[in-house]
């Protein structure tokens, strides 16, 4: 089973893909940092040096690079913008949308000046939000809400929703 965590910046993804590696035995793979580690930069370098749509064509060729079965994807917030690399993502497994809401994210994140974030002039946090929501929706398989603290609990309804989406998926 390959699973891939969509969801915005500072909701958990590579958090969640750490413990949901570990936990399911898959390998993790992280989008953003495989991008820093193909180009030697970090996100926001790129963005502010080559642009957003250079950044932009990078990230799709990357994430579109990315294949297997027994992985964990956790690719960058902006994942959701490419179809075709949604549309390969759904074709490995379940897409899961780690939903919170736009002010526990604020408030996660603080400043988000160095996190690469995919952010158009004059755009705030909650705008961005507004603009991808609908896209994680359309794309998810699964939604688990990450609002509050309690990471163990978020993990365990994630566990525990792949395994009910693999069981009905073999019917």
């Amino acid at each position: 089973m390959t699973v891939t965590l969509i969801g915005m910046p500072g909701v958990g993804k590579s958090c969640m893909g750490k413990v949901l590696a570990r936990r399911m035995k898959l390998k993790l793979i992280d989008g953003d940092k495989l991008i820093e580690q193909n180009t030697g930069r970090e996100l926001h370098e790129i963005i502010s040096n080559d642009g957003l749509d250079a950044f932009k064509k990078i990230e799709e060729d990357t994430l579109l690079s990315i294949s297997g079965d027994g992985l964990v994807i956790s690719p960058g917030g902006s994942a959701v913008y490419y179809e075709a690399a949604m549309e390969h993502f759904k074709s490995l497994g379940p897409v899961v949308y780690l939903y919170a809401s736009p002010e526990v994210l604020t408030e996660r994140l603080g400043d988000f000046s160095k996190r690469g974030i995919v952010l158009a002039d004059g755009m705030t946090l909650k705008d961005l939000y507004l603009e991808r929501a609908p896209l994680y929706e359309k794309y998810a398989d699964i939604i688990i809400d990450c609002n509050g603290e309690d990471y163990q609990k978020y993990q365990n309804r994630l566990v525990t929703s792949l395994f009910a989406y693999k069981k009905y998926k073999a019917r």
